[in-house]
């Protein structure tokens, strides 16, 4: 099924400078598709640190338990994607073909199964036949490359209808650090830790206690503030890997200055990959932020934010470019956190549409219509109860949906 562009692509895509330390190859192992890239190898030169969070969902994919079982170690030498297969709820198949891909991965690249990660994505509940592996990460590892990084972007994708890429350039001591990131998702795509594929590279000398500190902080307002169906997949898994070949002294804490200057660079990456992915939500033909603000806590901000944006009623006025700002009101009523009706303000956009309880006496249904036809909205719910606030992303739900998933396995 060819499944068209989606309309909030972007125009241009970054090319991502090489990173020393690590190289990577594609390759098509036939796992769903015939003549279509679905493996990603990445190699990592001794030294490297890795982090990274996984989903919290309890029927998690096999990939996901190994990389769980590995990143206490804090190290890695190489990682491998393939996407068209999640191996998830496959059971002691799973287990086994993790292992074995894990072999193949070290015996090619000459580390430890440990030092391996993975990641997998596509059919939940079809095995993966890992023999698929055999022969082509050999083949890979000896054709491994520092570029283009448009490659590894494209070899996971899967419902994806542009590839995912984001980099940054920072100094630090002088020297210039690259931090590059890829990531996938499209649908299956809702907050609870990272809620696609994403990789992270940089060339920065960092502690894995330092980079995992940093990397769980700033999942929370990109990769877990997003939602595209309210879906928590079973495969999400976002790692970062550091080579430490920029020619600086190591951040070993937290309390290293540099530490902050690092992880603001980090937090710019993963929010532009997230907000691609909300862009590229199945179906979607608008992106709207979801700002809520004067809540009880900025925990409260956050669970009714994302009701709102979770709100199949919400979306799909988004989407007929509806200015139903009842919906909303509905959707904050049924969040289950503090609220006052007769203390609610509804914005869309700069245009107050409710007031204390009431539609606003300034309400202009022409105007508010008008702003509905854009393709990047932004709704904003004051509570008037304290000084929490929180933001979630997410796109509007279109018929575009029902196409995708109505077949998606067959």
């Amino acid at each position: 099924m060819a499944i068209p562009v989606s309309p909030l692509a972007p125009k241009s895509y970054p090319e991502l400078p090489a990173i020393a330390g690590v190289r990577f190859a594609t390759a098509e192992a036939g796992i769903k598709y015939k003549n279509r890239t679905d493996v990603l190898l990445m190699a990592f030169d001794e030294g490297t640190t890795a982090a990274g969070v996984v989903t919290k969902s309890k029927c998690s994919s096999a990939a996901v338990d190994w990389c769980k079982a590995n990143l206490p170690g804090g190290k890695a030498r190489g990682l491998v994607v393939n996407s068209g297969n999640a191996n998830a709820f496959t059971g002691t198949k799973g287990q086994k073909s993790v292992e074995l891909t894990a072999d193949y991965a070290a015996k090619a690249l000459g580390c430890a199964p440990s030092e391996i990660f993975l990641a997998s994505t596509g059919v939940i509940g079809e095995p993966l036949d890992a023999s698929k592996f055999a022969g082509v990460l050999d083949t890979m590892a000896t054709r491994l490359g520092d570029g283009p990084w448009m490659d590894p972007a494209k070899a996971i994708m899967t419902t994806d209808t542009f590839p995912k890429l984001s980099g940054a350039i920072l100094d630090i001591d002088g020297v210039e650090v690259k931090i590059n990131g890829i990531a996938k998702g499209s649908g299956m795509i809702a907050p609870d830790m990272a809620t696609m594929l994403s990789f992270v590279v940089t060339d920065m000398p960092i502690a894995a206690p330092v980079l995992q500190a940093l990397l769980s902080q700033h999942v929370q307002t990109s990769f877990n503030a997003i939602t595209v169906d309210s879906d928590t997949s079973t495969s999400d898994t976002l790692l970062a890997f550091a080579t430490g070949k920029a020619g600086v002294e190591p951040i070993e804490s937290l309390d290293d200055p540099r530490a902050g200057i690092f992880g603001e660079a980090l937090k710019d990456v993963l929010f532009e990959l997230a907000i691609q992915v909300v862009r590229d939500g199945e179906g979607a033909t608008k992106q709207v932020s979801i700002h809520v603000e004067g809540a009880a806590s900025d925990a409260s901000a956050f669970r009714i934010a994302k009701a709102i944006a979770d709100s199949p009623l919400v979306k799909t006025a988004i989407a007929g470019e509806d200015a139903n700002w009842g919906r909303v009101v509905m959707a904050v009523g049924k969040a289950g956190e503090p609220a006052d009706r007769d203390k609610l303000a509804i914005r869309f956009g700069d245009l107050l549409v409710a007031k204390d309880g009431e539609r606003a006496a300034v309400y202009d249904e022409a105007a508010t219509s008008a702003y509905m036809k854009g393709e990047d909205l932004e709704l904003t719910v004051s509570l008037g109860l304290g000084d929490g606030r929180a933001t979630v992303y997410t796109c509007d739900l279109t018929h575009g949906y029902i196409t995708i998933n109505g077949d998606y396995r067959s």
